[in-house]
């Protein structure tokens, strides 16, 4: 199972606690901007996107269902 949403991270601290919540899940949790994509359990990774813009978040696996609930604040229409 594949769930794509739209999130914004527009801190440093949003980052951090964002990397926090998702290293806590097995399954395999990409951002992607334009043609890049990253590990989203990577702080690195996040830096190297443009975060001005909303970024795709793709979550993999059975994790997906359990992760939204956590990142609401992060998720933007």
């Amino acid at each position: 199972m594949k769930t794509e949403v739209k999130i914004r991270l527009s801190s440093i601290e949003d980052v951090r606690n964002f990397v926090e919540v998702v290293r806590q899940y097995e399954g395999d949790i990409d951002l992607s901007s334009g043609r890049y994509v990253v590990d989203a359990k990577s702080i690195m990774g996040i830096f190297s996107l443009d975060l001005m813009n909303p970024i795709t978040l793709t979550a993999h696996g059975d994790s997906s269902d359990k992760i939204l609930p956590k990142i609401k604040n992060y998720i933007v229409d």
